[in-house]
């Protein structure tokens, strides 16, 4: 029987050790005195999505996936449409004029996007959970599903409780007569303002006839957990899994490039698009740094897919051409 989420009154816990160094005073220096490009010397886009092609009818045998910054991203999965930890917010942060600004504006507007079939969310930080594109998105009717305590936030924004469903590691739901959900574990920590760990992270299966889909939402290194997963769930047609903001002083918490290949492997994923890099300036490398590394390390067998923000794809067509982030121009996604 598969483990559920640990929650020992007070707080959740991951399955193995995992920490993270509150050395603040290095952290400082660090940002401070790094010479990274941390943050893109020219304005990336403006990158536009193609709204009237994305609101067109899902085939019943698709699998396509449009990136529209870190990990928000619409999933068109034989028939329905999933999108994943929206954020729209131009900053990652409590406040609008403090804390780590996009790089970009979102390529379409939150009332430009098609009709739902259900919002997935990973967990309540401040980069995956966006208050405002909640309370938007809820005025549509959207489901929306979220780990165990995630749907306090929601509820308290007003999302009403009817549309909430949460969701511990390894409980599944049906969405339709052909879809299933399922939540599993994830190796990361969560908390808004200065509560911690009071609400659960998850990654998310999204089961179809003929699809997979594994959304990893936030998660360090946790190669035996996702063999499990593989196992239970796997292969995945694709798999989506950070690749940014790491760092070794939380190298428990965030994968980089290198785990999210291990991951892939050990989810039996075939395509992997990466996630969580190249919109907000959250750790102390270069933004363009772990795609970079990502493509440097990925061997022949791994398929990646970097599409450009806003740039829509089909899994099956394979990897692109172009890898957008070293065009010195701003342009649009195609």
């Amino acid at each position: 029987m598969k483990t559920p989420s640990q929650f020992n009154g007070k707080k959740y816990l991951n399955t193995v050790p995992t920490g993270m160094s509150m050395d603040y005073g290095l952290m400082a220096r660090r940002w401070l005195q790094g010479k990274e490009e941390r943050e893109p010397k020219k304005p990336l886009g403006p990158f536009r999505a193609d709204v009237a092609a994305l609101a067109e009818p899902v085939p019943a045998a698709a699998l396509r996936v449009t990136w529209f910054g870190h990990s928000s991203t619409l999933i068109e999965l034989d028939g329905k449409r999933f999108l994943t930890d929206p954020v729209w917010r131009e900053r990652a942060s409590p406040s609008g004029v403090v804390g780590p600004k996009r790089f970009f504006a979102a390529p379409l507007l939150l009332s430009q996007l098609p009709k739902l079939d259900a919002v997935i969310l990973s967990h309540d930080h401040y980069d995956h959970l966006d208050k405002d594109a909640i309370r938007e998105l809820s005025r549509t009717g959207v489901p929306f599903f979220c780990p165990l305590g995630v749907g306090g936030h929601l509820r308290r924004w007003g999302v009403p409780a009817a549309q909430v469903t949460e969701l511990d590691w390894w409980q599944q739901v049906p969405l339709g007569n052909t879809h299933t959900l399922a939540a599993t574990p994830a190796r990361h920590f969560s908390g808004r303002r200065l509560t911690r760990d009071n609400t659960l992270w998850a990654s998310w299966c999204l089961l179809s006839p003929t699809h997979r889909v594994f959304f990893g939402g936030d998660s360090g290194p946790y190669e035996a957990g996702f063999r499990e997963i593989g196992a239970a769930y796997g292969p995945f047609d694709l798999t989506m899994l950070e690749i940014g903001a790491y760092d070794e002083l939380w190298a428990d918490i965030h994968m980089g490039p290198d785990h999210a290949l291990a991951a892939h492997r050990a989810l039996q994923g075939q395509a992997l698009l990466p996630l969580h890099w190249a919109t907000f300036n959250l750790a102390f490398h270069a933004w363009q740094e772990p795609a970079e590394r990502l493509v440097a390390a990925a061997g022949p067998e791994v398929t990646l897919l970097l599409p450009a923000p806003g740039q829509r794809i089909t899994v099956a067509d394979g990897p692109l051409p172009k890898q957008w982030w070293q065009q010195t121009a701003p342009g649009s996604a195609s």
